[in-house]
């Protein structure tokens, strides 16, 4: 199944004025990285997968036409797949764009606070 071209088209529209987006074909459907991290795709299995702070994930999905994202038969916490209803509405489409967007730059923010966060490793010891 192929991905609704329509859907794209306002994501693209929706994240326009960036100049840190990339699309990428993935997942049977077109994924929108920004910064290196997928923050949605269009999926080809109907809907949407958005980006979402794990913490935030049980909330979500209880939200009308939201579900858990499954890959491999196990539930993925730091995505959620929205269904066309949900985002029907140009406003209802910005809400889970931003959702995304947020949990890219949290995701940014939590690497770049690890990078130098750790101590140095020892170089070890050649043995002959």
């Amino acid at each position: 199944m192929a991905y609704d071209e329509a859907t794209a088209e306002r994501v693209r529209h929706l994240l326009a004025e960036r100049h840190d987006v990339h699309e990428r074909k993935m997942f049977g459907g077109l994924a929108f990285v920004v910064k290196g991290g997928m923050c949605c795709a269009v999926s080809g299995r109907g809907g949407m997968l958005v980006r979402v702070d794990p913490t935030a994930q049980p909330r979500l999905i209880a939200e009308p036409n939201v579900r858990p994202m499954v890959m491999g038969g196990r539930s993925v916490k730091t995505f959620v797949r929205v269904m066309p209803e949900a985002y029907r509405t140009h406003a209802g489409l910005k809400t889970w764009v931003r959702r995304g967007l947020a949990a890219v730059a949290a995701l940014e923010a939590r690497s770049s606070a690890h990078k130098g966060s750790r101590p140095a490793r020892p170089k070890r010891q050649r043995t002959t």
